[in-house]
C-alpha cells in the first residue's frame, strides 16, 4: 500500500467522521430534550418559512460567475497595462473578485429574506 492510496482513504475517512460526529451529537441533543419532557415540535421550527434554498444557491452562483469574469476581465486589463507577472495576477484578482462577488450575493441573499 503506497503513500498514494493514503490520501483518499484519510480524505473519506475525515468525511465519515465529520458526518458521523454531527449526527451523534443531534441524536444525543434530541434525547436529551425528549428525556426532560420537551415538546417535540421545536424540531420543526423554521420549516416552510423564508425564501427556498434554491433561490439562495441561484443568486449565490449568480454572483459568484459575476464576480470571477470580472476579476478575468481586470486580471488581463493590469497584464495588458503593467510589467506585473500574468501567473501570480490571474489567480489572486479572480479569487479576490470571487469572494467579492460572493459577499455581494451573501448580502443579496439576506435582503430576500427579509421581503
Amino acid at each position: 500500500m503506497g503513500p498514494e492510496i493514503l490520501i483518499p482513504i484519510s480524505l473519506f475517512l475525515m468525511i465519515f467522521g465529520i458526518v458521523y460526529l454531527i449526527y451523534s451529537t443531534r441524536n444525543r441533543e434530541r434525547l436529551a430534550l425528549i428525556e426532560k419532557g420537551v415538546d417535540a415540535s421545536i424540531f420543526l421550527k423554521g420549516h416552510g418559512k423564508g425564501v427556498p434554498l434554491w433561490k439562495v444557491f441561484v443568486v449565490n452562483l449568480a454572483f459568484l460567475l459575476i464576480g470571477s469574469g470580472i476579476g478575468i476581465f481586470v486580471a488581463l486589463l493590469i497584464t495588458t497595462y503593467t510589467s506585473l507577472a500574468d501567473s501570480a495576477v490571474y489567480p489572486s484578482i479572480i479569487f479576490i473578485m470571487a469572494g467579492v462577488g460572493l459577499l455581494a450575493g451573501f448580502n443579496k441573499a439576506k435582503d430576500l429574506d427579509k421581503e
